[in-house]
């Protein structure tokens, strides 16, 4: 049994000094989530008859939308509709319903300018990247706006203060906020803040769909340290020779070996009629010998928890490095999104060997236009093999870590090396691994982290130091310091067991650049980073931390100093961050007074722009920000602000506290 390891597990976890666990063995899977098969999610969606809600936009005309709900954005699921304008802006927007506007905001950032409207049956319709409001509310944030002297404003209003009637203009379209291009987001809400697809309800007669999902590409990993697909422990991906066309039926014409628990993947996409772009598949069904197995349907996202479940619902690692979309066909640690039906297995097929399994996938949009796909798994019991390529130059030695695994390729040059040991070292203590296989010449090892972290991998002549320094489990408030830096992880910041990893060099300022794991490891909640620098900055006040590129690149993070001369920010991603010192304020310059208003040109070296006031004879005139094209400009239907004519200034603030006033003549 040469693929055995050495030493049993309560051996290894004597030397190794880790935590119980099975090493070479699966581990224990102790989760609950997921539904029974033929048992709908508990989500609690409300019934809603079909043609409650009315097309926002130029409703009773064929209409085009750029985006579907549930959308695989990069760090988010699309949470609704997005409505093509024409490629213009200022078109109407219509009141889906009866109800009341419960609130708005106007920000140059995420929706943009937004409206929510409440309907009698408790659900509220969203409208984001508006360009301006109608009604009788529309001079109600621009009088709030004055007030606080801020475009940046937020209002939640009482119910029945500014009712709407179906079929009501509420506002113009626009392209503010995170949009990339004229349109309008419409989502549909209830008041859990649970966003829903709009198109579930029996869709629209002005958007047309009679093209079923496209295939790029199906996957399957292996899920623990004895599975395996086609004879290895490494994700296989399947691409068609021809992409088959949208609900051509598609068979994998190849039986592809598996062993143990295996998930499956997919990568496609989803048109509507008369457009191009690529919009999500909105369910995947999957039967194994023809019993229902698993199903996922994105009609309800929980907002914001939810969302941010994308970075688990996918592949996050794979998409990163290789660009590749696939979407997991089980449920995976730290993922309790309400879209699955499954069974105990939640999704995880465990292939037997000398079994046959056929598989049946459904990839179905909203409007049911469904693309089947057939493969045949057979079950092949692991052995160690081997096979021979060229003749090997040098050593090698390298690493990864998957899941809670570690898994190590090995090769030396000297005749003797197929089927030679690994070593684990830890201290003076050792492990000796075998094996698992060995292909194209190169010994492949697999280890079970969960029984202790070694400090390095020895193999013949190389030594390799094993970069992780802790495991940080999920699930569990734990904090992790060093000499330079503090980690403090929230009961959800994981989706999963980390296997961490920092680093620190020194610069001369006295700060230095710290590496705090990975950006290839997704968070889902924030995490607390605390960076202890060499020395106080002789400017706390005009110093944050900043996420770094190797390249150079720098983005503004922020911080608070204590009194020990350290600075702590959360962190919605890992990667490199540096202390750094702004004292440069922003810049502006008035680029044209068209229409006889003002448009500026802004921008700032490093924190960035944070506050913008024009005064004009001493008065506050409002401004709306552009961030996309770093622009300021005043409004023509601006009824509260003094006229544009006279002395004037411009006071440009950015995150670091560094003011730059620019006087004007009108």
């Amino acid at each position: 049994m040469k693929n055995r390891i050495k030493l049993v597990a309560g051996l290894a976890l004597a030397l190794l000094g880790g935590q119980p666990g099975k090493v070479g063995g699966q581990a224990a899977d102790t989760s609950e989530r997921g539904h029974p098969v033929g048992e709908a999610p508990k989500t609690g969606k409300p019934q809603v008859p079909a043609g409650y809600f009315l097309f926002p936009v130029a409703p009773g005309k064929p209409g085009l939308l750029a985006g579907s709900m549930g959308e695989l954005r990069p760090n988010h699921f699309h949470g609704g509709l997005d409505i093509k304008t024409g490629g213009g802006v200022n078109q109407p927007v219509y009141a889906s319903a009866d109800g009341y506007i419960s609130r708005l905001k106007q920000s140059s950032f995420g929706y943009g300018n937004v409206l929510y409207i409440t309907h009698p049956n408790g659900l509220t319709t969203v409208y984001g990247h508006l360009n301006e409001f109608r009604g009788p509310v529309a001079a109600e944030l621009l009088r709030r706006q004055y007030e606080k002297q801020s475009y940046e404003v937020e209002l939640f209003l009482p119910k029945d203060q500014y009712p709407v009637k179906r079929g009501e203009v509420v506002a113009l379209s626009g392209n503010t906020g995170g949009s990339v291009g004229p349109h309008v987001h419409w989502e549909v809400r209830d008041a859990q803040d649970r966003q829903y697809n709009p198109l579930q309800w029996g869709g629209f007669a002005e958007i047309q769909d009679h093209v079923a999902p496209t295939l790029q590409a199906f996957a399957l990993e292996p899920l623990s340290i004895d599975a395996r697909v086609q004879r290895v422990f490494a994700k296989a991906v399947f691409v068609p020779k021809v992409t088959p066309g949208p609900g051509k039926p598609m068979s994998w014409a190849d039986t592809i070996s598996c062993f143990g628990p295996v998930g499956l993947l997919v990568q496609g996409f989803d048109r509507f009629d008369n457009v191009w772009n690529r919009n999500g598949i909105q369910r995947v069904t999957m039967k194994v010998n023809g019993q229902p197995f698993y199903q996922h349907v994105i009609d309800a996202v929980p907002f914001p928890t939810g969302t941010r479940q994308v970075s688990n619902f996918v592949d996050f690692l794979y998409q990163q490095t290789q660009g590749r979309t696939l979407q997991k066909l089980w449920v995976d640690e730290g993922n309790d999104l309400p879209m699955y039906t499954t069974g105990p297995s939640k999704g995880r097929l465990t292939v037997e060997a000398g079994k046959v399994y056929n598989i049946d996938l459904t990839l179905a949009d909203s409007y049911n236009n469904q693309t089947p796909v057939h493969l045949v798994l057979r079950g092949e019991r692991p052995a160690y093999f081997k096979t021979r390529a060229a003749a090997v130059k040098k050593p090698v030695l390298r690493f990864e870590v998957t899941r809670n695994l570690l898994k190590a390729v090995a090769t030396d040059p000297s005749p003797d090396s197929v089927g030679g040991n690994l070593v684990l070292v830890r201290g003076n203590r050792h492990l000796e691994i075998r094996p698992s296989y060995t292909q194209n010449g190169e010994n492949v090892y697999l280890y079970d982290l969960r029984a202790g972290l070694p400090d390095s991998l020895r193999f013949g002549r190389i030594t390799k130091k094993f970069d992780r320094q802790v495991m940080i489990p999920a699930g569990k408030e734990t904090s992790y310091s060093t000499a330079h830096l503090n980690l403090l992880f929230g009961p959800e910041t994981l989706f999963d067991n980390l296997y961490l990893s920092t680093a620190y060099r020194p610069e001369a300022t006295g700060s230095g650049f710290w590496t705090v794991g990975s950006p290839l490891q997704p968070l889902y909640k924030t995490a607390t980073l605390t960076l202890k620098p060499a020395r106080a900055p002789a400017d706390p006040a005009r110093t944050a931390i900043y996420t770094a590129t190797p390249k150079g690149g720098k983005a503004y993070l922020g911080g608070k100093w204590d009194d020990q001369g350290q600075i702590t920010a959360p962190i919605r991603q890992f990667g490199s961050f540096r202390i750094l010192t702004d004292t440069v304020a922003p810049k502006g310059s008035l680029i044209s007074r068209a229409g006889g208003q003002l448009l500026f040109r802004v921008g700032d070296d490093l924190s960035g722009l944070a506050g913008y006031r024009l005064l004009i004879g001493g008065k506050f005139r409002l401004l709306r920000l552009e961030h996309k094209n770093s622009t300021l400009f005043t409004v023509a239907k601006d009824t509260l602000g003094p006229r544009l004519h006279g002395p004037a200034e411009l006071r440009l603030t950015d995150q670091a506290g560094n003011e730059r006033v620019i006087p004007l003549s009108l």
